[in-house]
């Protein structure tokens, strides 16, 4: 599971830090006033289409369904499903987008009531229509991600999102250098959403292969009901932390700015946590349902143990290092042209709060794959459900009292309440369990990361400027990350050897 793991995650990571660098710009284009909550609501939307079924979510669904087509049936079979698929997702997808166009005011209203009555509702429309034909491009790319990832070609599928950000990218270096009014350089950056969609489709039909889903046709019959009664729940379930912040948003939009300070504070949590849910969800499902399809209780447990080891190992110095660091990186990364230093100080302090919930997020990412394995998707849906409406009360209370910071809160207390039921659930319905090499790692992980939190926070971090800014924060990360990186070794819980044989090991081979 590790090579395939590393090389998700060497897309995603490529990915986020594009995404960074596309965020900077945003906010040194649009800056956090009107025209950047407008535009930002608009791309939320976007985003959240876009994690619901690309980034795992509907991989989590598909895979399986296609490993015991091929298994019982053959290949023949399992392609024809994943044409069926592929035909029925892009022809409904089609009609949603034009009947998401025709509802978008009231839709925006809903996801933003805030802006009601301001410039801020018709620019947010405007730019949301724009951004729409990624919709339609969306659906066919994620069945054809998803038949790449049950093949086991990961490579393909994890780097073809760069061609999003770096089209969003070329398309902000023309509009800083042109110095658009904020207002038109939004509709600009819009329009070029969709053309990213076509891009990204582009590039893996070229790559798709023979017979991978094939015959293409539009079909409403038992077996795809079936499938989407299964999926539908399962795609919702796996967009958890987008859907938070759409919550967030949604308290948020009656703050002048709280939309774009959560927003940005947000993308810093994406990359750890993507890092980790992304990569699980794509390589984690094809692991466990094979298991589960041989019965082997063995396999399972070690994929599982072995995949929240790595979790927790990312995902607790994330949290620490964004805690701490939040004010220099925010700083770094978004203080240019229109985001000034009030709006860092805002982000920061939003960021501490989110960063609370980063463990949650990213244990919920590791834990749902063990029961779309099993084909239940009610159970994690529920609980996602369950956190969104803890969100939504606790960051209005929160709020009300706290601004953007309290929303942040209220999102983070959300994400724990939701990964802790699943975990209830999962002793409840199939007696989850970690393995004993596990119980010994994890305290040790957790320590090691307090460590490398504490030296960070001790740490003098001097005001710098330009190159010497950049060039002494990420000297600070480097120093913690190695910190961190010994104490893992002093506390036994890998070594070189182990680490090297597991970068050599195969999928195939952890069942073993």
């Amino acid at each position: 599971m590790i090579r395939p793991f590393l090389t998700v995650s060497s897309g995603t990571l490529v990915s986020r830090l594009l995404g960074f660098i596309r965020d900077s710009m945003v906010a040194a284009l649009l800056g956090a006033g009107p025209v950047a909550d407008a535009f930002l609501v608009a791309f939320q939307l976007v985003n959240v289409v876009r994690r619901l079924l690309m980034e795992g979510a509907l991989n989590a669904a598909l895979v399986p369904a296609w490993l015991r087509l091929r298994e019982t049936e053959g290949a023949a079979a399992a392609a024809a499903f994943a044409g069926k698929l592929l035909g029925t997702v892009s022809a409904a997808l089609l009609a949603a987008t034009a009947l998401i166009a025709f509802a978008m005011p009231w839709i925006v209203a809903v996801l933003a009531p805030g802006f009601s009555g301001s410039d801020a509702l018709a620019m947010a429309v405007a730019d949301a229509r724009l951004m729409l034909p990624y919709l339609a491009f969306a659906g066919p790319v994620t069945v054809l991600m998803a038949v790449m990832n049950a093949q086991g070609r990961f490579a393909l599928t994890a780097f073809s999102p760069l061609l999003f950000n770096a089209a969003l990218i070329a398309a902000m270096t023309v509009l800083l250098s042109w110095r658009q009014d904020a207002g038109h350089a939004a509709l600009i950056l819009a329009t070029v959403v969709g053309i990213a969609g076509l891009l990204q489709l582009s590039i893996l039909l070229l790559r798709r292969g023979k017979n991978a889903a094939t015959p293409l046709r539009i079909s409403f019959d038992a077996q795809m009901r079936g499938f989407f009664a299964k999926a539908i729940p399962g795609m919702i379930a796996s967009s958890g932390p987008q859907l938070l912040m759409v919550a967030a948003a949604i308290i948020a939009s009656s703050s002048p700015a709280a939309v774009s300070w959560l927003y940005f504070a947000n993308r810093l949590i994406e990359l750890p946590l993507g890092l980790v849910s992304v990569a699980m969800s794509t390589v984690l499902v094809g692991e466990l349902s094979r298991a589960t399809q041989d019965g082997d209780g063995a396999a399972t447990a070690h994929a599982q143990s072995r995949a929240i080891e790595l979790a927790a190992a990312l995902a607790l110095p994330a949290m620490l290092g964004l805690i701490v660091l939040a004010q220099p990186i925010v700083r770094l990364l978004f203080e240019h042209g229109a985001f000034t230093a009030g709006d860092t100080a805002s982000t920061a302090r939003a960021l501490t709060w989110l960063a609370l919930g980063l463990p949650a997020q990213t244990l919920f990412k590791t834990l749902a794959p063990a029961f779309f394995a099993r084909g239940n998707t009610l159970t994690p849906l529920v609980a996602v459900l369950k956190g969104i409406l803890i969100a939504l009360g606790s960051a209005y209370l929160f709020g009300h009292f706290f601004g953007a910071e309290g929303i942040a809160a209220g999102v983070a207390l959300g994400a724990w309440s939701s990964v802790l039921g699943l975990i209830r659930e999962g002793f409840t319905q199939f007696g989850f369990a970690i393995d004993r090499a596990a119980r010994r790692r994890l305290p040790r992980i957790v320590v090691a990361a307090v460590a490398m939190g504490g030296a960070l926070w001790l740490a003098p971090i001097a005001r710098l400027e330009g190159l010497a800014q950049a060039a002494g924060l990420f000297a600070l990360i480097a120093a913690g990350g190695a910190l961190y990186g010994m104490l893992l070794l002093l506390f036994g819980v890998t070594g070189w050897r182990e680490t090297v044989n597991a970068f050599r090991r195969s999928p195939r081979d952890l069942r073993g």
